[in-house]
């Protein structure tokens, strides 16, 4: 039988990635339609149609389709409650939302496919100058996160069972290492990245696993 949700995503992409998270850890059952960024798919006018910003993802849920992924990530708390990915406490649940805004509003934005592609295309950049642009906003992000982690954290990112917080987390630790950012100043990130991947909501989100994932 077909899910109720679609998530239309791309196997590689950080948002994406998030959102799998999320409907994972609450138990949803979706089906995936997915655009490969790298030939521009998602400039296609039936793409388009659903989402005007031409991104991924888009989750389309009970006639709507809803875009970007910190929305989305909301409105999954706000549908499907259980298990809950915000802590109750309406101090507790601003801090894991600003840990989710270091990730998806100043860090991912800088280092995604459309800035890159902008940076070597507009701007002639060559693949060194790339890697360090990467590297410097994902240090930026992490360093912040990194204290708010100690602070606030364990075993996750906010107290000791997942949140919207480690949804983000761990695919912005994913492109670090896909990229080779050194993680070594990051023990707590590193630490919180290791206990969700274990955990099989994780595990089955991972690009490797997604349906168009590249294959050897």
């Amino acid at each position: 039988m077909s899910a109720n949700l679609i998530l239309h995503g791309y196997w590689r992409s950080s948002a994406a990635y998030r959102v799998r998270i999320a409907l994972n850890l609450k138990g949803l059952a979706y089906d995936q339609i997915n655009h490969d960024l790298r030939t521009g798919a998602q400039h296609a006018a039936e793409y388009r149609a659903i989402a005007p910003h031409r991104l991924v993802p888009a989750l389309i849920g009970e006639g709507h389709a809803f875009i970007q992924s910190p929305a989305i990530l909301e409105w999954l708390e706000d549908r499907h409650p259980r298990p809950a990915l915000l802590p109750t406490d309406i101090n507790a649940r601003a801090i894991v939302r600003s840990m989710v805004a270091i990730v998806a509003c100043d860090t991912h934005p800088l280092n995604n496919l459309r800035v890159l592609d902008k940076l070597r295309g507009t701007f002639g950049a060559d693949a060194d100058t790339i890697a360090r642009w990467i590297a410097g906003w994902i240090t930026e992000g992490f360093s912040a996160l990194e204290q708010l982690v100690r602070r606030h954290g364990e075993g996750f990112s906010f107290g000791a069972a997942p949140t919207l917080a480690d949804c983000t987390l761990v695919p912005q630790l994913y492109s670090a290492e896909r990229f080779g950012v050194d993680l070594s100043p990051y023990a707590a990130l590193v630490a919180v990245g290791e206990a969700a991947r274990a955990l099989p909501a994780f595990i089955a989100a991972h690009p490797d696993r997604q349906p168009d994932a590249d294959r050897p």
